[in-house]
C-alpha cells in the first residue's frame, strides 16, 4: 500500500542543523516488518561510535554527537527504533578516552567539571529518548561503556561481548550510571560486587543477571555459529547451547576454548538480525503508546539518575586531583601489560600521612611509566 505524505511544513526542533561529530557516525536505515518487508518512509535510526583503533571510547567531541543525534533520532518524525552501537567487533564502547582523560583533564577539575556535564547529558538524551533505544553490543561493553548501555531500553549482545566496570581499578567511581542503574536491574548484591571488585563477566552471565534482552553466537567455525568456547556450558537454554552462567573456563579446557576461537571468525550477522527481529516488534505497536510505556518504565533509573548525577559530577571533578590523575596516569602511559598503580603502596603512604601534593602520584606509577 502506498501511503500518501502529509503536505504540511515541519518546523524542525533540532538544536543544530549539522548534528555530525568525528567519531560518532548517524544513518537511517529502512524500518522493515517481521516477515522482512520495507516499511516506506519509515527508518531505524543507527547511532554508532566510531573509535575502533581505541575500542570506541568516548572523546569530548563523541559525547557532543551522541547528544545531537539522540535528539535528532527522538525528534524525527519518522524514525521507529534508534539503535546504538558500536566500530568493529571488538567493543561496544570501553568508556571515556584515557587519552584524553590523562592528557587533558587530569589535574584540572574545572575542566572535567564542564566535560562531566557534557557526559551528564549524554546519558540523559539517552534515557529520554523519545523512540525505543536498542543497545547492540558488538564487543566490549566496559565502564562508562556499560553506563551508557544500560541507559538503554533494551540490550542485544554477540554472546562474545565482555561486560564490566573499571572505576576503582582505574581512580575513579562508576557513579556515571552504573550505581544508579545496576541495583534497579540486578539488585543491591551483585551491584555491589560489579562495581567494587570490577571483574568483568561474559554476555552469558549478564543475560543470567537480567542484564540483556537476547545474545546470540557471534563465532563461526567451519561455516556454522557456535557458541562462546571460552565459557563454561553446564545448562543449555537454547537453540545455540547457550549457558546461563557463562563462567569463565579454566586449564585445558581454557587452551582448547582458544584454539577453537583462533580457528573461527567474527560474524555479526545473527546480532544484526536479531536486532531487526526487535525493531520489525516495536514497529508494530502504537507509537504514542510505546513512548509512553518507556517513560514509565525508565522511572526507577531516571529518578536514581536525577537524583545523583549532579553530586556525582562535582566529585568526579575533584577527584582528577587525586586518584583519577594517578589511574588515568597509569593507564595511558603504563606498560601494556601493567596499567594499574601500586595499590598496596599508595594505601600504605596514605596511612603514613604522606600528601598528593607531593611525589605520591608519581611513585606508585608503573615502574615503565616512570622512564
Amino acid at each position: 500500500m502506498t501511503v500518501t505524505q502529509p503536505q504540511r511544513e515541519f518546523v524542525s526542533h533540532d538544536l543544530v542543523d549539522d548534528f555530525s561529530k568525528p567519531g560518532v557516525r548517524y544513518e537511517l536505515k529502512p524500518a522493515k516488518r517481521p516477515d522482512g518487508t520495507v516499511a516506506e518512509g519509515l527508518y531505524n535510526a543507527w547511532i554508532t561510535l566510531d573509535n575502533e583503533s581505541q575500542y570506541n571510547s568516548y572523546t569530548t567531541d563523541m559525547v557532543k554527537g551522541v547528544i545531537l543525534a539522540f535528539r535528532a533520532a527522538s525528534n524525527d518524525r519518522s524514525v521507529n527504533c534508534v539503535v546504538f552501537t558500536g566500530a568493529g567487533d571488538k567493543a561496544f564502547c570501553t568508556g571515556g578516552n584515557t587519552k584524553e582523560y590523562a592528557e587533558y583533564y587530569a589535574g584540572h577539575p574545572q575542566e572535567y567539571r564542564q566535560y562531566m556535564r557534557l557526559f551528564n547529558d549524554m546519558v540523559s538524551a539517552i534515557i529520554g529518548c523519545d523512540k525505543p533505544v536498542i543497545c547492540r553490543v558488538n564487543g566490549m561493553r566496559i565502564g562508562g561503556g556499560q553506563e551508557i548501555g544500560m541507559a538503554c531500553d533494551f540490550s542485544v549482545s554477540s554472546d562474545l561481548a565482555r561486560y564490566g566496570q573499571a572505576g576503582p581499578k582505574h581512580g575513579s567511581a562508576p557513579i556515571g550510571g552504573a550505581t544508579d542503574f545496576l541495583p534497579v536491574i540486578v539488585g543491591a548484591e551483585r551491584a555491589m560486587a560489579a562495581c567494587i571488585l570490577c571483574e568483568p563477566f561474559s554476555a552469558h552471565k549478564a543475560y543470567q543477571m537480567g542484564i540483556l534482552t537476547e545474545i546470540v553466537p557471534a563465532l563461526k567455525v567451519d561455516g556454522k555459529y557456535v557458541a562462546n568456547p571460552l565459557v563454561e556450558t553446564q545448562k543449555m537454554v537454547d537453540e545455540f547451547g547457550r549457558n546461563a552462567y557463562g563462567e569463565p573456563k579454566t586449564g585445558d579446557a581454557l587452551k582448547e576454548g582458544k584454539a577453537l576461537m583462533a580457528r573461527g571468525s567474527v560474524d555479526l550477522t545473527a546480532l544484526d538480525e536479531k536486532v531487526e527481529e526487535l525493531c520489525a516488534k516495536i514497529l508494530l505497536t502504537f507509537p504514542d503508546c510505546t513512548t509512553k510505556s518507556l517513560e514509565e518504565l525508565r522511572k526507577p533509573k531516571l529518578d536514581a539518575w536525577n537524583r545523583n548525577k549532579e553530586n556525582s559530577r562535582a566529585w568526579l571533578s575533584l577527584n582528577m586531583m587525586t586518584e583519577a590523575r594517578a589511574g588515568f596516569t597509569a593507564f595511558n602511559d603504563g606498560p601494556k601489560d601493567d596499567r594499574e598503580v601500586d595499590f598496596v603502596l599508595l594505601r600504605q603512604k596514605l596511612a603514613a600521612g604522606q600528601s598528593w601534593h607531593g611525589t605520591l602520584h608519581d611513585e606508585i606509577q608503573p615502574k615503565k611509566a616512570k622512564a
